[in-house]
């Protein structure tokens, strides 16, 4: 009997005695895994998966984690700006030797499945990042503390319509409101001081001077 398994992104037609070198493994020397990836068992009954074969896995003994042989890839660029490099690099793997292939019932045979080193970690922080509370898992939306506070802060009773001054309109009543200006008779009474600490708070500096606001604010006021 032979099996056809799926592992690190290739396949490998396999039967009990093999020794395969492959992707490495999140294992051990003398650990004992499954390959649960199976595309075709073959033999007296041979059986061609869909794309895998329902139930079947090839069991294999964890023999050592290894490097390939190394690779030296050298990059030259020319023209303008001149540069080379030389760059080596040993590939991790895994030695294995396959014990048994079955055709069924690999789902409750309690052998450690095989997962590559990469994912291990991601595999191992799933349950964690499911345990997690929903509001830890998505941090609230920032809001910016001047508009927060200008739509936190709703006209008082009796405050008059500032929307009345010359180019003022709804959004920016509501700065004005933020910063506890609600009636005409506020406005009327700024000095030059209030009128520098309002062109800061509302970012728009001689606004205030040339739309005449003050003199609007004592006019309106005064009925």
């Amino acid at each position: 009997m032979f099996a056809v398994l799926k592992t690190g992104g290739k396949q490998y037609r396999v039967q009990a005695g093999d020794v395969l070198r492959i992707e490495k493994l999140a294992a051990n020397a003398g650990d004992k895994v499954q390959f649960n990836e199976i595309l075709m068992i073959g033999g007296d009954a041979p059986v061609v998966g869909a794309p895998l074969v329902e139930d079947a896995g090839v069991q294999a003994d964890v023999i050592d984690n290894i490097k390939g042989e190394k690779v030296i890839n050298y990059v030259k660029r020319r023209r303008k700006h001149s540069s080379q490099r030389t760059k080596g690099h040993r590939q991790q793997l895994t030695l294995v030797r396959i014990t048994d292939i079955l055709a069924s019932g690999a789902a409750a045979s309690g052998v450690m499945a095989a997962i590559g080193a990469g994912s291990a970690p991601a595999a191992a922080s799933a349950p964690a990042a499911a345990s997690a509370p929903a509001a830890q898992a998505k941090p609230a939306a920032k809001v910016k503390p001047a508009a927060k506070a200008a739509e936190a802060a709703p006209a008082a009773a009796g405050a008059d319509d500032l929307k009345q001054l010359s180019g003022v309109g709804p959004t920016l009543e509501k700065k004005l409101h933020a910063a506890g200006v609600t009636t005409f008779a506020q406005i009327a009474a700024w000095t030059e001081a209030d009128v520098a600490a309002m062109d800061e708070k509302l970012s728009f500096k001689g606004r205030i001077e040339r739309e005449g606001w003050i003199e609007q604010a004592k006019k309106l006021a005064a009925g």
